[in-house]
């Protein structure tokens, strides 16, 4: 079954690499969504089957770059919106948390 996340990445995840990092697991796993900085860490949109989501989550942690620390990931699932590629998009600045409800992974 397919399904789409919206992942929040918090910690030391800026300036070493990370969205080249999201990009290539999520090309690993024929995931599709995009990356991008914001003020407060690194969100990620992601969708693909269960499996290959599952994988990726835990991958943001067990693979992080050297120089990255990964204090929390949050994730909340949504409805698939169809994305035919993986992206990573221009840094954004968010003053206030989503609304999206969020679900602690790690």
């Amino acid at each position: 079954m397919e399904k789409r996340a919206r992942i929040s990445v918090k910690g030391v995840v800026q300036g070493v690499g990370f969205r080249p990092f999201v990009y290539r697991l999520a090309h690993e796993r024929r995931l599709t969504g995009w990356v991008c900085n914001t003020s407060s860490g690194v969100e990620i949109e992601v969708e693909g089957d269960e499996e290959s989501l599952s994988d990726f989550l835990a991958a943001l942690r067990r693979e992080a770059p050297p120089r990255a620390r990964v204090e929390a990931v949050e994730a909340s699932y949504h409805p698939v919106e169809g994305d035919t590629d993986f992206v990573i998009r221009k840094s954004r600045n968010v003053s206030s948390p989503s609304a999206w409800s969020r679900t602690l992974i790690a």
